[in-house]
């Protein structure tokens, strides 16, 4: 009899990526691995620090000083508060004002942390849980033609959690078990804690339709903060998280290039938000480019008070090329993208990941330096409107040095 044993234990330890014809790596050209033979993602992508901040902030009236949840629906921001409120609001774009203010009848606002859509309903967590001890979690669900008709039509979706055992109540702040953030898929809720003690966040999915659910852990992972708010953008594959550090620096956490819903096996990438003190809690987006993030008002006094705002973000820099706006990037050709030429103001500098930090130098066409200083981003910005209109040299570089010619306006 023929033995097939040796060769069949020798194909067992092939890689799968040798199987298929399938490279496993980093395909995002934006990341400091990134590996250009790479066709399969093994979500092993690392970034630079990056910093960004919003485009505009509007200012919210009063009524919305503990806005906890935000979604984008007929062209309205829609959001609601984590008091004893039990409306929601609808949000002009443009000014921030409040367009229409909708009762929920019959109904307890707990702790309203999170608003979340899908095609046919508004789903609204009931699920904040500052000391681990609630035993009525539930996630309200509403139909959106009863919404648009003035009789919002309501049902409940309560669960509990899979690992939790221990429902004696912590102190303030300090359980495992809170949460400030779910979306809705095709089939399924899932929910990201918001992990006092741990600074992770962990990933639940239950039914989302009504009834009473265990929610399944699916995996923890670590942001290294507290996660307060999630968007899905169904249509590009994106989850883009916020939350805050304990210090109050907020954050970006985005997902994307993942596998069904195995949302963190994909590209990974952390944004810092220079927006000091702002507890962000609430983030929406249509198009996987532009975000609206909205922060409740937070004061410590004497020191801090913070109003609470609108903010819009435009996260192409990070999210066009994924998201299919084709915005140029740097290559192994092109290690540095300078834009606009000519310019008038500020002078985009997009670099290689590789090539961060490196010094630059604008220079005249007498050889004299005009302005010096250090690309310290993926995505850099030098203010060039002090400068008289004609040509320049920028120089990057010191021992791999790259010149380019610049045209000010």
């Amino acid at each position: 009899m023929t033995r097939y044993w040796p060769a069949l234990f020798l194909i067992l330890l092939l890689p799968k990526a040798s199987l298929s014809g399938q490279i496993r790596g980093c395909t995002d050209r934006l990341a400091l691995n990134y590996n250009a033979s790479a066709t399969l993602n093994d979500g092993s992508c690392r970034y630079n620090p990056a910093n960004i901040k919003p485009m505009a902030s509007l200012p919210l009236q009063g009524l919305l000083a503990e806005t906890s949840g935000l979604i984008i629906w007929n062209d309205l921001l829609w959001t609601h508060n984590d008091n004893l409120d039990t409306n929601i609001y609808s949000v002009d774009t443009v000014r921030g004002s409040i367009v229409n203010t909708v009762p929920l009848a019959n109904v307890e606002n707990i702790d309203w942390e999170e608003i979340s859509q899908d095609n046919e309903y508004v789903y609204i967590g009931d699920f904040g849980n500052n000391y681990g001890n609630r035993k009525d979690l539930k996630i309200l669900r509403i139909s959106k033609s009863s919404l648009t008709s003035g009789s919002p039509d309501i049902d409940t979706i309560g669960f509990s959690y899979s690992d939790q055992t221990d429902f004696e109540p912590a102190d303030a702040n300090q359980t495992d078990y809170d949460c400030e953030a779910f979306i809705v898929t095709d089939d399924s809720v899932f929910l990201f804690t918001k992990q006092w003690t741990g600074r992770k966040t962990g990933l639940y999915s239950l039914p989302k339709v009504p009834g009473t659910y265990i929610a399944r852990l699916k995996e923890e992972y670590d942001v290294k903060g507290l996660i307060t708010g999630s968007v899905f953008v169904a249509t590009k594959g994106i989850v883009v998280l916020t939350g805050y550090s304990r210090t109050l620096d907020p954050f970006f956490f985005l997902l994307y290039d993942f596998e069904g819903n195995d949302f963190f096996s994909g590209n990974k990438r952390k944004l810092e938000i220079n927006l000091p003190s702002h507890q962000i809690e609430g983030i929406a987006s249509s198009d996987g480019i532009k975000y609206y993030a909205t922060n409740e008002h937070f004061s410590f006094p004497p020191l801090i008070n913070v109003s609470q705002k609108i903010h819009i973000f435009n996260l192409s820099s990070y999210l066009g090329n994924y998201a299919g706006l084709k915005i140029p990037c740097p290559d192994s050709e092109r290690e540095h993208i300078i834009s606009p030429v000519p310019v008038r103001n500020l002078l985009k500098i997009r670099s290689l990941p590789v090539m961060i930090p490196s010094p630059y130098a604008l220079i005249n066409l007498t050889g004299q330096v005009i302005v010096a200083g250090t690309l310290d981003s993926d995505e850099s910005m030098i203010d060039v409107s002090g400068l008289s209109p004609g040509t320049y040299i920028l120089r990057i570089g010191e021992n791999n040095t790259h010149f380019y010619k610049l045209i000010k306006d």
